[in-house]
């Protein structure tokens, strides 16, 4: 199968960083998955929302275009539906919820494509992909089969998984090819935070529909996040920090008024959003890049960035949180080249 040379990858990443592939496969078929095995060297790129490209990338670039998505099974418990690695992860959702299968809400408008969502464990506004994920389907590249995990296998938790715990995102070792989700029927909607419990008031809305909590959702993501094709950028930029509940205790005696949420391990997770912005970065450039004016967790490129312009970014301000509250920030996106 012939591939392309010498691919230009800005424009296939929503931050729009230089750098070219050596070689590239847009990958649309089961087909294909033969030639994957030839190469040694692979990196699988989705809707490049979650990707910042360092440089040029001497290995063959996947380009994950699998489509598809169906209803597997339905029990009197849940639907059962399959969405193939290439599909657009909000397009998805929302065809979901026009099935009239609740469950997906609280993740609209998550750039980005299915097959992503496990790897990181997307999640937003109280919900984690995993909770609702009950297979995935994989090829492994090196063993040249189909791989099942199930949600067990994937040791899903907070913006992790076996997928990352592995590295295979950056190996290029296993491509994630669907993803199977379990929609409860019996849904409940998850209201547990203030930006979405504002919005609904604002709209008068006590008793949302799963509907209109994903219209919640989205109206308060598009006030916050900028669109790519506007300003580039890569969405939330840091996880949320996770501390222990002593760490977590000392800091609200300093700072009660920073947003915390209690984990079921104990722990307390911690807004990176408002650390970031009271360490003084919020609206604030380096260069070309800086950190969005009206979300500080949202790192943007305002025209000519490089990798290394986000790199020095990056650096300063996981540095000053460190020194102003002692915590350590960790980013989400894949860094590459």
């Amino acid at each position: 199968m012939t591939l392309a040379q010498d691919i230009e990858l800005g424009g296939l990443s929503t931050l729009r960083l230089p750098g070219r592939a050596a070689s590239f496969l847009r990958l649309t078929h089961p087909q294909q998955f033969a030639t994957l095995a030839e190469h040694p060297r692979r990196f699988f790129l989705g809707g490049g929302s979650n990707l910042v490209v360092c440089g040029n990338v001497d290995a063959l670039v996947v380009q994950v275009a699998l489509s598809g998505k169906r209803l597997i099974n339905e029990d009197d418990q849940a639907w059962y539906v399959e969405a193939a690695a290439g599909e657009n992860w909000h397009d998805f959702v929302l065809w979901t919820l026009a099935q009239g299968w609740p469950g997906l809400e609280n993740l609209a408008l998550i750039p980005g494509q299915v097959g992503a969502a496990p790897i990181q464990n997307i999640g937003a506004y109280g919900l984690e992909a995993g909770e609702m994920i009950a297979a995935v389907d994989a090829y492994d590249c090196e063993r040249k089969e189909m791989l099942r995990f199930s949600a067990t296998d994937c040791r899903f938790a907070y913006r992790d998984s076996l997928f990352k715990q592995q590295g295979w995102h950056r190996s290029g070792r296993i491509l994630i090819v669907s993803v199977s989700f379990r929609l409860p029927k019996r849904w409940q909607p998850r209201l547990g935070y203030a930006d979405l419990a504002r919005e609904l008031a604002a709209r008068q809305i006590k008793s949302p529909s799963a509907q209109q909590l994903a219209e919640v959702v989205i109206a308060v993501r598009r006030a916050k996040l900028p669109d790519p094709d506007i300003l580039p950028n890569a969405g939330s930029f840091f996880e949320n920090p996770v501390v222990s509940a002593a760490e977590a205790q000392a800091l609200l005696v300093q700072h009660p008024q920073l947003p915390h949420y209690p984990q079921p391990d104990g722990r307390i997770k911690l807004a990176a959003g408002w650390l970031i912005e009271h360490a003084g970065w919020k609206g604030r450039r380096l260069g070309p890049v800086g950190m969005y004016e009206k979300q500080a967790l949202v790192l943007v490129n305002h025209g000519g960035a490089t990798g290394q312009d986000v790199q020095a970014l990056v650096g300063a301000v996981q540095g000053d949180v460190e020194r102003q509250f002692g915590v350590r920030l960790r980013p989400e996106p894949v860094f590459v080249g």
